[in-house]
């Protein structure tokens, strides 16, 4: 399903879908319909756009401090919604565990301060399943 009808997607707008999935950890044909269904053909093809160049592409951040940088600039932004679940997840997947997250969390308080951080270590327990709150499975 293309972006935009007649929209040929260029090398750099394949490579962002391919991040897009990766971060959502599904096949790109889902991260497309995905992001189509919540922001429209003409954003989600400039987000692709976007994702294909040197942010997401670069050698040298990995994605799990990538996943960092995102998790911190969303949370000093308030956005405590499945966008940061999308990256808490992609966080968990490349390494990072529930104390790590928690000690992201408490580190920001210190630049950020506590209203906006206590949502966002909300999210890290709600988006951890069940369990997560008492430390059992």
């Amino acid at each position: 399903m293309p972006t935009n009808p007649g929209y040929e997607m260029s090398a750099r707008a394949t490579a962002g879908r391919e991040v897009y999935a990766r971060n959502f950890g599904v096949v790109p044909a889902e991260a497309e319909r995905i992001m189509n269904e919540h922001a429209g053909a003409l954003y989600t093809r400039e987000a692709f756009e976007a994702a294909g160049g040197p942010g997401w592409q670069g050698r040298n951040l990995t994605d799990r401090e990538r996943s960092i940088a995102v998790i911190t600039a969303l949370v000093a932004q308030n956005v405590t919604d499945v966008r940061l679940s999308t990256y808490l997840a992609l966080a968990r997947r490349t390494g990072l565990d529930e104390e790590a997250l928690t000690e992201l969390m408490v580190l920001l308080t210190a630049y950020l301060g506590q209203p906006y951080t206590s949502l966002a270590m909300e999210a890290v327990r709600r988006s951890a399943g069940p369990g997560a709150a008492t430390g059992k499975p």
